[in-house]
Formats: C-alpha cells, structure tokens, sequence
C-alpha cells in the first residue's frame, strides 16, 4: 500500500510538471547571488524566473574630452510601477536591473505648458543647484507633447494582442489584463476599431476589426478569454501586426497593444531576435504599447526593448488603479504626436568642467546619430511630459554672459521619415535649488531616490528623508494622488 501511494504521489508531480507553461522551455536566469538554473546570459540579471537587463549608471565625462552628449528620449513607465509592486506589496527592494531612473521621473504628469504652434512639442528648461551636492549643479530639460483634447483625436485602428498562455493564468495576470481592456473600449469613439489576436502555443484572431460603437461585442470577446498552453510570442506579433496593416488608417493612429508577462519559450525567445522582428515591424507605421504583467517570469529585459525598438511605450500593471492610468487617466499616450525624438546638448567648457546624464542608460547614442534619420529613438504622445537632468561640476571661473548648454532637438512627424531641428538654450543664473521650480524639486526627488535604491556612488547627501522634504516643496497639481503616493513608497523604503 505504502509504495502504491509513492508511485501516485509520484505521478500527480510528473503531470503538474509537464503541465507547467515554461519549465523546460523558459530557463530561468541566475538569481543575484549567483546561483545557476538553466541558461545564462551575462548581459542579464534576474530573480528567479523574472529577467532584467544589467545596467551601468552613466559616469562623469569631462567636457575637454567630450563636450557632446546625444541621447534618445524614454516614454516607459514601467520601473516605477514594477518598484512599486516590489516595495507595497512584496515588502521588498527591487533588483538595480529592475530601476531605471528616466522611467520613474517620466511616470508622473507635470503641467509642463505648451506654447508652441509651430511643433507638436515644446521645451524648457532650467540649472539650481545639485540638492545632494552642493558644489555641483543640476540641469533639468523639459519636453511636452502637443495636448488634444478627445473629440480631436484622429481615428484609431488597434491590435489587442494578448497573451493567453498558462504562464498567465494568476489574478495578477491575464485577470488583470482584460479588466483594462475592458476599461479601453469604454474610451474608443465610434470612429476607431478594434481586432483581438491572441497567443499561447500559437496566435489565432479572437476577434475580427470591429467598429469602436460596438463596445458590447468587443467585452464579449475579452471576457472569453482564459489561459493555457506554451507562448509563441513573436508568432502572436507577426500576426498582430498582419492585421492591423489590413486594416490600416491612412493619417490615422495604428496601434498594436500587446498584454505579457513576456515569457516566450515558442518559436522566437531570443532577445535580440525579438528585437530584430519588431524593427522590420515598425517600418510598417504601426506604433505599440506593450503592457508588461505578473511576477515569476517576468520578462522586463525583452519587454522594454520591444517597446524602445518598436515605436513604443512599456508600462507594467500591478493593480487596478494602474491600469486606469494607463487606460484611462493616460489615454492621450496610445496617440503618438512626435517620433524618434533625440537630445544632444553641447555644454561650454568655460561653463561646465564636467557632466553627467542621470539614467537614460540604454538610451545614450552616439554623436553622428543624432542627424541620422535612420537611427530610431523615442515617440512622446499627446499631452505627455518628458524630463531629463543632467549633473554637472561648473568651471571654475564661469562665464553667465554665456548660454551655459546649448541643446538641440530632433523629432520626426507620426507618418515621417524626415526628422525636425528645434533648439533652446539655458543660461545659468545662479539658482539654488531652494528657489528652483517646483518641477526642479520633485523630479530631483525621484532621481534622488532612484539613486539610493542603485545605492549611487553618486548619490552625495540624498537620504529618503531629504526626499520627502524636496518632493513636500514641489507644490504640483496631483490631480489623482500619484504624487502622494511616491511619498508613502518613500517612507516605506525607509524601513525596508
């Protein structure tokens, strides 16, 4: 009897395993200690099942070897919500591959103005002194792009393209995932439409392009949908995109929207090879949002790159107010007013002994890019704002006759393959970062935190305390209490 129960006991694990969506095909990467399960690439660092790409802070570079720096603007939103998750709900501090210092400075909305009728942009900017270094000073350069508001919005034909493999099963996950769709229909006008392709072991068209009017018929579909089977990822794109080129809106919005944990273990799951698909993909003038879900095999490194490679935006969803952030209160992003926007700041050596960019990491590009319209970088959408500081050690005997950084710009229109030059400069007047702007404090305050969570060796005086008070000084409109909340995860990272 007692061996008759081992051998049921046996096969009841050797079904659950075979069962299971990604355990051989979906090696999990080394955890942080080192230790090795299944495959390994240097180039990553991981919990277990969850993959991130490693990163290294961007250095000080002395303005007599290098007076240029050209970098690609950062849409995402996904760190800040990811963090979040990490530190409210699992009581934890997230992997350094997990925090990417522009994604959550970009996460919260900033009333920056837009004047400017001739761009779908506009600038600004402004140097205080560094808040964690008093003998340096900070640089802060803005972006917003062009408001519209919803009657004006041009009709839009998406893709909802929708992971349906085991590995999606949890509350977290798919359940998650079709509560914000659902949310989006409510936001379609009558103009725009919808297909709903979904994958596991292969992609298939739960729901062919129907009018936005239809919005019952649209749920009806996202409600039937439910979880199993391996992930053919990149089989799930390519159909996607398939499509939504069928169903193409000349001058209007084409938009693939695509919900993963980002396991992929069929066909394509290589990163670089699911990045070389979505950029042939996005020749075709279809955008994407790629919505990233879960914990477990979270697949953050190939996610983001998706989205940075595919004329995209990533954003990660941990729980119900997100998602109306992003389906609702964000709504403008899914419509994209400027593409391959690029920033290349020249800083005066009379000015500016050395500089630094703070995060922006896998966005730096080389000096001869920025002209280069081959070259992709970020898209920014309606009414959103785009932050990005700089940190600098002055000359020391600086010249305030002089403009202190001359920056440029480049974007190209949705449909254009011919980029834009727009400038501004800034001149140093001499600040403290106590009479800066409230836009100053705060996004000083968030990249203050980023850099204790890296633990920066940059980091100066910056302490979690020191935060709340720059953040407490900012005065910004927080319209639906994010900013509040970055103050509650400050004061529970303190105690972790």
């Amino acid at each position: 009897m007692k061996n008759l129960i081992y051998i049921l006991i046996f096969l009841t694990l050797f079904q659950f395993s075979c069962e299971t969506d990604s355990t051989e095909t979906n090696p999990t990467f080394t955890n942080e200690a080192g230790s090795p399960s299944g495959d390994y690439d240097p180039g990553i660092v991981a919990l277990p099942g969850d993959s991130y790409n490693e990163l290294e802070e961007n250095p000080f570079i002395y303005t007599n070897e290098e007076a240029v720096s050209t970098f690609s603007i950062d849409a995402d939103g996904a760190s800040y919500a990811n963090i979040r998750r990490f530190i409210m709900q699992e009581s934890q501090l997230p992997p350094k591959g997990a925090v990417r210092t522009e994604e959550l400075i970009n996460y919260f909305n900033l009333d920056y103005a837009f004047d400017n009728a001739s761009h779908p942009i506009a600038l600004n900017g402004e140097v205080s002194r560094s808040p964690w270094n008093n003998a340096n000073k900070l640089v802060r350069i803005g972006i917003k792009g062009k408001p519209s508001e919803k009657a004006d919005l041009p009709p839009s034909n998406f893709v909802f393209l929708i992971d349906v493999s085991g590995s999606m099963g949890s509350e977290d996950k798919l359940e998650l995932l079709k509560n914000g769709f659902k949310y989006f229909v409510d936001e379609l006008s009558d103009q725009d439409k919808v297909a709903i392709v979904t994958y596991a072991g292969s992609a298939g068209v739960l729901l062919e392009s129907t009018p936005g009017n239809e919005k019952q018929k649209i749920k009806n579909a996202i409600d039937q949908l439910g979880a199993g089977g391996t992930t053919a990822g990149a089989e799930g794109i390519v159909t996607a995109y398939e499509i939504a080129q069928e169903n193409f809106i000349n001058n209007g919005n084409n938009r693939v929207v695509i919900g993963t944990d980002g396991d992929f273990n069929v066909g394509i799951s290589n990163q670089d090879e699911l990045v070389e698909l979505i950029e042939e993909k996005r020749e075709s003038g279809i955008f994407i949002t790629v919505l990233g879900v879960g914990r477990g095999n979270l697949n953050d490194a190939a996610l983001e790159q998706i989205a940075n490679n595919g004329n995209g935006t990533y954003e990660y969803i941990d729980n119900l107010e997100q998602l109306r952030k992003v389906f609702i209160y964000d709504y403008n992003k899914f419509y994209t007013v400027a593409k391959d926007v690029k920033i290349q700041v020249e800083f005066n050596p009379k000015n500016v002994e050395a500089y630094r960019l703070i995060g922006y990491e896998n966005r730096v590009l080389e000096e001869e890019d920025f002209e280069d319209d081959e070259k992709d970088a970020g898209e920014i959408g309606a009414g959103q704002n785009i932050t990005a500081l700089y940190e600098i050690i002055p000359a020391s005997t600086p010249d305030f006759s002089l403009p202190a950084f001359a920056i440029d710009f480049r974007y190209k229109q949705p449909d254009s393959d011919t980029s834009v030059p727009m400038e501004l400069e800034i001149f140093d007047e001499g600040n403290s970062f106590e009479k800066s702007s409230g836009y100053m404090k705060f996004t000083a305050g968030v990249a203050s935190f980023s850099m204790l969570l890296w633990d920066s060796q940059y980091k100066g005086s910056s302490s979690y305390d020191k935060v709340i008070q720059w953040v407490n000084s900012a005065n910004l409109v927080d319209e639906h209490g994010f900013k509040k909340e970055f103050k509650q995860l400050v004061e529970k990272t303190k105690g972790l």
